[in-house]
C-alpha cells in the first residue's frame, strides 16, 4: 500500500494542546479534545505557555492552539468534526 494512503495506529497519533490558565477558549478547546482523542484512543498532552518561553513566544496571540503530530492543527476554536477527520485520515 502506497504510504500516502497508510493510516497510523491512534496510539502513534499525538495531539498537543497548548494553552493557559484562567482561558476560556483552551478550557473548551480541552472538552473537545478529551471527547475526540478518548473516542479514538489517541493521545494528548496539555502544555502550559506561561510555563514555556518559547511556547509563549511562537504561540500567545492564537491560544489555544491544537497540534496533531507536532504540526499545528488549529487555533483558537476547535472544530470537533475537523479534528476528528485529521486524527482519522492518512499521516
Amino acid at each position: 500500500m502506497s504510504p500516502l494512503f497508510r493510516r497510523r495506529p491512534p496510539q502513534d497519533r499525538l495531539v498537543t494542546l497548548i494553552g493557559k490558565p484562567g482561558c476560556h477558549l483552551c478550557d473548551e478547546a480541552q472538552v473537545v479534545v478529551e471527547k475526540v482523542c478518548g473516542d479514538l484512543g489517541v493521545p494528548w498532552e496539555k502544555k502550559d505557555i506561561t510555563q514555556d518561553p518559547e511556547l509563549h513566544d511562537q504561540y500567545w496571540e492564537q491560544i489555544p492552539v491544537v497540534l496533531v503530530d507536532g504540526r499545528q492543527h488549529t487555533f483558537w476554536r476547535v472544530n470537533e468534526a475537523r479534528l476528528r477527520k485529521a486524527l482519522q485520515g492518512a499521516e
